[in-house]
């Protein structure tokens, strides 16, 4: 089975941008791509689960009402035979007070006292009944009317109440599907690459497969023929073989996004990365660390062959230095190629590779 490195591209970027949004429950493309296939049986079920929740909390304040109501009335009747005890017992102190007699002033005095106020008390118990029995229940009563207008408002206005309930949970997904849909270009290019890889991981393990392979430089290569500066390359998968090396990069592109003059060529942006690669394979420097074995003709060069692989819609033109492969041929048109380094030699190139990319 061929040797794979690194998590493809098009996922590794998909998950960050994901993350960026506080979005990390989704571990692969697959959970991606079920999220937004069941999206809108997500949401009903959470409808479906805040209508049971709405049912059952409908249910729970009926069976409270009647015990609130209960208790009301439980406690006004406890409180006021309490009151009444009360006025009946100072009534009693009163009488005896009254009928008590001395013949001494002061003891005279404190009687009179005594009875002032016991009639005092008598007067503020039996005009203040009424609003000590409103004080003393006034918290159960609030919670007893709290739960009546709760309990009517979730017969009066059911789906409303189901709205505000799962409304939090609701914004949620929808926030969440919101953002996938943006990312639906990093979503088709981690599909395609998943699907290259999956073909390429067939081959024998003589063959080394790098995916998301990136390096920028810190001297810009100078390509004098396209007066371009490169200071990076990113190539979607590099795949090393005894007969050289295979820059591929994927497009899952339909024949619309094919003929869109406004999205970049895949053409010029493989034979650029394929002129840094050169320049990294090909140079004094990079032979010298490869020290592969030389022919007695001379220094063996690394071949680079450059792939585009489109795993839906191809064009019907042919384009110099890149060749256009469905993925159906892409394996076929690897094993055309004879061999031209051995199995310790292609080792070489991968661990080059494998060393470059993880530096950078």
């Amino acid at each position: 089975m061929c040797k794979t490195y690194n998590t493809i591209g098009s996922l590794t970027t998909l998950k960050t941008k994901l993350k960026q949004h506080g979005i990390d429950d989704f571990k692969s493309i697959h959970e991606v791509i079920e999220f937004q296939k069941s999206y809108f049986n997500l949401r009903n079920q959470i409808i479906s689960n805040h209508e049971n929740h709405i049912e059952l909390e409908k249910k729970t304040l009926s069976s409270e009402l009647p015990i609130l109501k209960d208790k009301i009335q439980k406690e006004i009747s406890e409180l006021t035979n309490q009151l009444k005890n009360e006025i009946n017992h100072f009534k009693q102190l009163l009488i005896i007070t009254k009928s008590a007699s001395h013949n001494f002033f002061n003891f005279k005095f404190l009687n009179y006292f005594r009875v002032w106020n016991f009639k005092r008390k008598i007067k503020f118990l039996e005009n203040n009944l009424e609003n000590t029995l409103e004080l003393a229940t006034q918290g159960i009563k609030e919670r007893y009317q709290i739960t009546k207008n709760r309990h009517d408002f979730l017969i009066s206005n059911f789906n409303i109440a189901v709205q505000e309930s799962a409304q939090i949970e609701l914004a949620n997904l929808d926030r969440k599907k919101n953002v996938i849909d943006e990312l639906n270009s990093y979503i088709y290019g981690a599909i395609g690459e998943q699907k290259v890889v999956r073909t390429l991981e067939i081959l024998s393990d003589d063959f080394y497969l790098i995916n998301d392979f990136s390096v920028t430089f810190s001297r810009a290569i100078f390509n004098r023929q396209k007066n371009d500066y490169i200071k990076s390359i990113q190539i979607d998968h590099i795949l090393v073989t005894r007969c050289g090396v295979f820059l591929i990069e994927t497009k899952n592109w339909n024949e619309k996004s094919i003929t869109n003059l406004s999205l970049r060529s895949p053409v010029e942006q493989v034979k650029r990365s394929s002129f840094a690669v050169f320049h990294l394979l090909n140079n004094e420097k990079s032979k010298y660390h490869l020290n592969l074995n030389s022919h007695h003709w001379g220094n063996k060069k690394i071949p680079i062959k450059n792939l585009i692989v489109l795993t839906n819609a191809k064009p019907k033109e042919n384009f110099q230095y890149v060749k256009v492969l469905n993925l159906s041929e892409l394996v076929s048109y690897i094993h055309y190629f004879e061999p031209v380094f051995s199995s310790a030699e292609t080792s070489k190139i991968a661990e080059m590779f494998l060393k470059i990319s993880q530096n950078n």
